[in-house]
């Protein structure tokens, strides 16, 4: 071999290294894209005040029992002082925003990007919303800055939301705050499964159950967030 040349096989592990090499910056990088994300979350985020988290699901249509539900108990919220947080998608996210606004409160919202659901509901206050790529980023807004979650009838991201908070508060991860599902007809199937199974093998304490209400009440819902206010300092959960 002519010693100018070079050996295919050092081609081949050089460009094997360079790939690796780009990989390993792009997960670098990503970590700048998240801080970003953050940075942007908390500089809107630290500007509002008593906000409660409305979650539900997109799919609910304006004029059904859930939706008029959700716009209740976010008109009942302003009504004793309180502000709506949503994940600014339509269904029941729309219309907690919207019972916000109706009330003359504070609308906002954290919206994720994806292919189905683009851009933020009509009733979320324009300086009041920023975006968000990763759900996990997402989630550290409604926790870290809610101080109560209203969780309505949804699908798989609900009942992320939902355990997540339930998790967090029963692991003392992050300070006490209410927690309230509202359709009792909806959850009865949940609440009997964790009653009847997860209480029953002893995966749960009894006292966890206490960890969060049920209504179909929206002033009711909205009566028990600010009847934990009367005995606890609204501060954030971490």
């Amino acid at each position: 071999m002519n010693p100018t040349e070079k050996n295919p096989g050092e081609n081949n592990n050089t460009a094997k290294m360079m790939q690796r090499l780009i990989e390993g910056q792009e997960d670098s990088w990503r970590i700048f894209r998240i801080m970003a994300e953050f940075v942007d979350g908390f500089t809107m985020m630290a500007k509002q005040e008593n906000l409660v988290s409305i979650f539900g699901s997109a799919r609910v249509k304006p004029g059904s029992r859930y939706y008029d539900l959700a716009v209740r108990v976010g008109e009942e919220l302003v009504k004793r002082g309180f502000n709506v947080l949503t994940g600014a998608g339509p269904g029941i996210m729309e219309a907690g925003n919207r019972g916000a606004q109706r009330a003359g409160g504070a609308s906002a919202g954290v919206n994720i990007d994806l292919p189905f659901e683009q851009g933020s509901n009509p009733y979320v206050d324009r300086e009041r919303v920023v975006t968000f790529r990763h759900f996990f980023v997402r989630k550290v807004m409604f926790v870290k800055y809610a101080h109560g979650f209203i969780v309505l009838p949804g699908g798989f991201g609900t009942l992320d939301e939902f355990f997540e908070a339930l998790t967090l508060i029963q692991t003392r991860k992050t300070k006490t705050f209410p927690l309230v599902l509202m359709g009792r007809e909806y959850w009865a199937g949940l609440i009997e499964w964790i009653k009847g199974t997860v209480l029953a093998s002893g995966m749960i304490s009894a006292d966890d159950l206490d960890l969060f209400f049920i209504t179909d009440d929206p002033v009711e819902a909205a009566e028990m967030v600010a009847e934990f206010y009367r005995e606890h300092v609204s501060v954030k959960n971490f």
